[in-house]
């Protein structure tokens, strides 16, 4: 007994062994994850991503269409499909390490030509018999080269692939509905910063023409003010329809009916302000898409591996019994009848096949090497580019509020120039107050590009899915 059980052990052995010179060991392949955030050199790993979406974003109206986002967004949900579609295929691959097992009841109705059996005359022989049959089959392959093993862990690598890329579908729907929210916010504060200019030209023209009137200006100076007004007029029709088109848009991201989205005011929002990074490796556990990219490698390595196996010999071993009878009275009678093959297939010449598929595995998974390169430093591009753009927006910011300050003044002083003085030109009125509108506008885009690059790092960083 103790023989036998040695015996098996070193056959076991034996097999590992010979499985191990076919097949490798997946490692993480080498990729450079230092020094990707630019001009960055922080050591601290404290990083943003660890934050849950709800702590990010201060404003309930968001947060709960966030939230309907990732309930109801249709591309979030076929992520989870797929998801499915991977665990069914790994369960397939767990399942083929097992017999298979299949039954089959049969009857078969034969007759022979007389002309073609060739019998001497006057011998009646029954040329028609019926045949009644039960079997069992089964079939079982040793995964002596590892081949299963391989197909098993590549299964599992998509699985977890699938997983990875849903977290990154979900950390890009919630960057892509809060800066959506944001938008529309920043819409809404410019529509009504033109409709207050509107407000104050139309006074301003009711004005002017006061002023001609006690010959302060002239007709052109009227004609000139009625255009400033239809300026900034004609401008209201694009915003709105900007307003229209991207509330749409993020109806279709929350899956639902084109519609009004419920929001506040640009106002209210306060940018999270704590942007801490982490070190730039952090993003191979982080950041979902560079996850999915290098299980996507490990999937393809592991079909290499599949791949080689298909050059060395397969041992099966097939089984099959059952009860078979000529008449179904007797089929119980004597009828049992069983066999069982163990055979060893070499592949000698497969017409190329075996080749093409090693070459084409391996180059998928050079290409997948390749794509998780790209991911990493893709990765690496985007963070700095959002710290760039908050750095460059808290600048401005400044900058811009002494702009409007000092635009709003001139303004003032050159409309009471202008009622005063007949050395000021009604052009410098014009001059100042378009100056004002933009620059109005431009200190909304400045906020926004404050908080879009605030989202646009979170999820740059790897956070919204945990």
């Amino acid at each position: 007994m103790k023989f036998r059980y040695k015996h098996s052990f070193l056959i076991g052995f034996a097999i590992l062994s010979l499985s191990a010179c076919v097949t490798k060991k997946y490692n993480r392949p080498q990729v450079t994850s230092e020094g990707l955030y630019r001009d960055n050199n922080t050591s601290d790993t404290a990083t943003m991503a660890d934050i849950p979406w709800k702590s990010l974003f201060s404003d309930t109206t968001l947060q709960s269409l966030i939230q309907e986002g990732i309930n109801q967004n249709l591309d979030l949900k076929q992520a989870i499909e797929r998801i499915k579609i991977s665990e069914a295929t790994l369960r397939q691959s767990r399942a083929a390490f097992l017999p298979s097992l299949q039954g089959d009841l049969s009857v078969t109705d034969a007759k022979q030509s007389a002309a073609a059996l060739n019998f001497p005359p006057g011998i009646n022989i029954n040329l028609e018999t019926q045949t009644y049959r039960a079997q069992l089959s089964t079939a079982w392959e040793a995964d002596i080269w590892g081949k299963l093993s391989s197909a098993k862990r590549a299964a599992y690598a998509t699985l977890i692939q699938s997983d990875a890329a849903k977290r990154a579908v979900q950390t890009q729907l919630i960057a892509t509905i809060a800066n959506s929210y944001y938008t529309l916010l920043a819409l809404d504060k410019q529509l009504a910063i033109t409709q207050e200019t509107i407000k104050i030209r139309r006074k301003d023209v009711e004005t002017v023409k006061a002023l001609k009137e006690g010959a302060v200006v002239n007709g052109a100076a009227v004609v000139q003010s009625e255009a400033n007004l239809y300026a900034a007029e004609v401008s209201l029709p694009d915003l709105k329809r900007s307003i229209k088109e991207a509330e749409n848009a993020l109806s279709v991201v929350l899956a639902k009916a084109p519609g009004a989205i419920n929001r506040t005011t640009i106002d209210q929002q306060v940018p999270y302000s704590n942007l801490q990074t982490g070190i730039s490796a952090q993003l191979l556990q982080n950041r979902p898409d560079v996850i999915a990219a290098e299980y996507g490698f490990r999937s393809a390595f592991e079909n290499t591996n599949v791949a080689k196996t298909y050059f060395y010999p397969a041992l099966t071993l097939t089984a099959s019994g059952g009860l078979s009878s000529l008449q179904l009275k007797n089929f119980f009678d004597n009828s049992i009848f069983y066999n069982l093959v163990g055979g060893i297939t070499q592949p000698i010449f497969a017409k190329g096949q075996n080749k093409a598929r090693l070459k084409t595995a391996q180059a998928q998974q050079q290409q997948a090497f390749y794509t998780f390169q790209q991911t990493l430093l893709t990765g690496g591009q985007e963070v700095s580019n959002a710290l760039y753009a908050y750095q460059t927006a808290v600048e401005k910011e400044e900058a811009r509020a002494k702009q409007i300050a000092s635009l709003t003044k001139a303004v003032d002083f050159t409309k009471e120039l202008l009622r005063y003085s007949s050395a000021t030109n009604y052009t410098d009125v014009l001059t100042s107050e378009q100056s004002l509108l933009t620059a109005q506008l431009s200190g909304i885009n400045d906020k926004l590009q404050k908080l879009q690059s605030v989202v646009n790092l979170y999820r740059a960083l790897g956070g919204g899915w945990k």
